[in-house]
């Protein structure tokens, strides 16, 4: 499990017919402003403000397709190449960080491989990433650095 210390919220938040309205910046809207929209912001605050992820590469709740099914994941970290790298999926406080949740993002990553899946609640946060050698998942102990390391390219003959 990753610690995680989020940085001082700087939220825009007000009220619309009774909602309360939270603004983001990524999606340049305001968003109803749910228990887990908290969780969300409160990462991607952290993403970008602490661990220095470029914004630009953030996309948040992506549209899936897994078989005739649309999914969204909460947020997708691009790399520099404008490849897939980072799936984040997002729980309100009180969800545990259970098989279930794991489960959930595997099947994301089936449609959009990336070498990176995690999962947060606020409190608790589990990172893990694809160990193509053994074709497993290996949980860390701390979220990569950002920007990916690209792998080495082919040796020419």
């Amino acid at each position: 499990m990753i610690s995680i210390r989020f940085p001082q919220p700087d939220f825009k938040i007000t009220a619309t017919n009774g909602r309360e309205m939270i603004y983001d910046p990524y999606r340049k809207k305001y968003v109803t402003l749910t228990p887990e929209e908290w969780v969300r912001q409160n990462f991607l605050n952290y993403l970008v403000k602490s661990r220095e992820y470029p914004g630009a590469l953030l996309s948040i709740e992506k549209e899936l397709h897994l078989g005739e099914l649309r999914k969204r994941c909460d947020i997708v970290v691009y790399s520099r190449e404008a490849t897939p790298w980072m799936i984040v999926e997002c729980k309100e406080m009180g969800v545990p960080l259970k098989q279930p949740v794991l489960e959930q993002i595997v099947r994301y990553h089936m449609a959009l491989p990336v070498p990176w899946l995690v999962i947060t609640n606020g409190v608790n946060t589990w990172c893990c990433r694809l160990d193509n050698s053994a074709a497993s998942w290996v949980f860390e102990h701390d979220l990569p650095d950002y920007p990916p390391v690209a792998p080495p390219a082919p040796a020419e003959d």
